[in-house]
């Protein structure tokens, strides 16, 4: 398993990450443990998880739970806390299955960190990351109607000095070791650079947003802005949200999978998507590649990347996923990559 550096820092990760959302709805506390010992066991040193999980649905009562299942692992596996790399983050403002919505201050930072440790059960956390920024911004399909012009910048910046400060005081507490953000934008993430080296505060080490063969929007800007300011891509939903596997080909909910909870798949099943699945999926036969292992293999290998976020229900989902790991996409597999993308960019 390839490592990379987490931004500027001494941590090296997997270019896979074992993401835990469905644990504690789809999948069992015992079944998350077993995830882990399995990525593990072929490499994998990095856990992604978040406050606000479970997933489908996130509700109040569950709400943590995830973090749970992680903490009885390291409980139960106290001498290899050291092997892991965890990430969790701290929800946002709007989430009311959290804090009733309350945006992320320092009050609500400091009650996060403290839940979190506890659930974990763990004396640090090694990477902190604001699930979403106060402001808004174009993730989650808005980037359609996004419209910045309402926000006011001086409260922005002063936001974002806050949070560094705290950030500064949880890491001389020993309770988190680097900071990191998500779902944000180029100059959200030029700006937190900025003022933290400016003011010799905590650097963001990494920005973990949406990334796969079918949502490409990180390209641009964050991808120059990744490359000279070492702060590289978590990806997330790599398989975008298993439409990349071909299991929802012909527009199909089988039960039990994902998209029988989430019949949009959070607005991925867009009209013009699925001739786009046909596409890489035609790429994947050609060439004798398993359709998940090809678009994880993409995308833990951009230049940019850090590492690409997972996640499987299943025992033969988990293999088929690190099996990635040993994949090399050739010349010609890239390149009719790329010619689908242009005849088929942002599909939804």
């Amino acid at each position: 398993m390839r490592k990379n550096r987490l931004g500027r820092t001494e941590i090296e990760v997997s270019e896979l990450c074992l993401g835990s959302m469905t644990w504690g709805t789809q999948n069992t506390e015992a079944e998350g443990h077993a995830q882990i010992d399995m990525a593990l066991d072929h490499g994998v040193n990095f856990i992604d998880t978040a406050e606000m999980y479970p997933v489908n649905p996130v509700r109040p009562e569950t709400v943590g739970r995830t973090e749970e299942i992680i903490g009885s692992w390291v409980a139960a596996n106290a001498a290899r806390r050291g092997d892991v790399i965890i990430a969790t983050k701290v929800s946002g403002e709007g989430n009311r299955n959290v804090r009733d919505g309350a945006p992320i201050s320092r009050a609500t930072i400091a009650g996060a960190v403290e839940d979190s440790l506890r659930r974990l059960q763990t004396d640090y956390i090694d990477l902190y990351q604001l699930h979403w920024p106060n402001r808004g911004s174009y993730h989650f399909r808005q980037n359609w109607s996004y419209d910045p012009s309402g926000q006011d910048r001086g409260a922005t910046v002063a936001h974002m000095i806050e949070v560094l400060e705290v950030m500064a005081e949880l890491r001389q507490a020993g309770k988190i070791r680097h900071f990191g953000l998500s779902n944000e934008t180029a100059w959200g993430m030029a700006t937190w650079l900025r003022l933290a080296e400016e003011r010799d505060l905590p650097r963001a080490v990494s920005i973990q947003n949406e990334y796969s063969l079918l949502c490409r929007l990180y390209d641009t800007d964050l991808a120059e802005l990744s490359i000279n300011e070492d702060a590289g891509l978590l990806a997330f939903s790599p398989l975008a949200a298993g439409l990349l596997s071909g299991k929802y080909a012909g527009d199909v909910a089988p039960e039990g999978t994902r998209r029988a909870l989430n019949p949009t798949l959070g607005g991925r099943t867009a009209p013009r998507v699925w001739e786009a699945v046909s596409g890489y999926l035609a790429i994947a036969s050609e060439h004798g590649l398993d359709p998940c292992q090809m678009a994880l293999a993409w995308a833990a290998r951009r230049p940019f990347t850090t590492s690409a976020i997972f996640g499987a229900t299943t025992p033969g989902q988990l293999g088929t996923a690190l099996g990635a790991a040993e994949i090399t996409l050739s010349e010609a597999v890239l390149a009719e990559i790329d010619a689908i993308h242009r005849a088929h960019p942002m599909p939804y």
